[in-house]
């Protein structure tokens, strides 16, 4: 059979061995330019339905995490407005202490009123920018908020602290005109005061709450992405390899090929 020209047995063998070395050629090559061993159905059809499963989950992962990181972002806004305010209180307790002072004069009152106003003002002003995104858990009449927990969509829980506004607006009406009026003031703001405490903690374990979920959702979805890329993604230098490999292979091929196509024109001379 070697020396029939009518089926050239050297170059089917040739042919066959160039055909295999193309293909294998072709899927490393795919496996360079995309990174992936399996990036669709064809590469590998039940590996790539279960990384497509992987893949949305964590679209999923990613609408938890936007909605944990929101409710962080609220709960550290409210706890530094809440921790100002908590600042401020000490500042005014001194000083509606020095306007119950029976022995100061008129001039130092006014004085010491007027910081009065301001450090009031000021605790308004920390209420009034207490926003994140469009909520503000300090206003008044406010809503506590909900946020995705996992991709169960379970949910966790920022509370109102709207008893703040309440309290400081009691708190405001005070008058410190008078050693009388003063000493009223401070009774009104040992009342708040202990509201910006309640409010403190409520709201440092809401957001600490909140920010280990974050965390966690964060290492499972770190988790989850090694693993699909455990699944799916070439060894590049391995595949580069390949390439180069199957490069000289194919070449080789190609002149087994031209090799045995001459073999029946050999034979052909024979006759001349």
């Amino acid at each position: 059979m070697s020396n029939s020209i009518n089926t050239n047995v050297g170059a089917l063998v040739a042919l066959a061995s160039l055909r295999t070395t193309q293909s294998a050629l072709s899927v490393a090559s795919k496996q360079v330019q995309t990174g992936y061993r399996v990036s669709d159905a064809q590469d590998d059809a039940s590996t790539f339905s279960v990384a497509q499963g992987i893949r949305g989950n964590l679209q999923a992962f990613q609408a938890v995490q936007g909605s944990l990181a929101n409710g962080v972002g609220l709960g550290t806004v409210t706890q530094a407005a809440l921790t100002n305010i908590s600042n401020l209180v000490g500042n005014l307790q001194a000083k509606i202490t020095q306007l119950a002072d029976g022995s100061i004069g008129n001039s130092q009152r006014t004085i010491y009123a007027a910081d009065f106003t301001a450090m009031t003002n000021q605790i308004s002003n920390f209420i009034a920018q207490a926003n994140y995104n469009g909520v503000n858990l300090l206003s008044n009449n406010s809503a506590a908020k909900t946020f995705l927990a996992d991709t169960s969509a379970s949910t966790l829980t920022m509370t109102s602290q709207s008893s703040i506004h309440t309290a400081f607006t009691t708190f405001a009406q005070a008058s410190v005109s008078s050693v009388t009026a003063a000493t009223a003031a401070l009774t009104s703001l040992t009342t708040f005061s202990n509201a910006v405490a309640s409010s403190l903690g409520a709201n440092a374990a809401d957001t600490r709450t909140m920010t280990l979920q974050s965390n966690f959702v964060n290492s499972v979805v770190d988790a989850t992405t090694t693993g699909l890329g455990a699944i799916v993604d070439a060894d590049i230098g391995k595949a580069s390899a390949s390439v180069q490999a199957l490069q000289v292979r194919q070449q080789l091929g190609i002149q087994s090929l031209s090799i045995a196509n001459q073999q029946p024109s050999v034979l052909l001379g024979l006759f001349r």
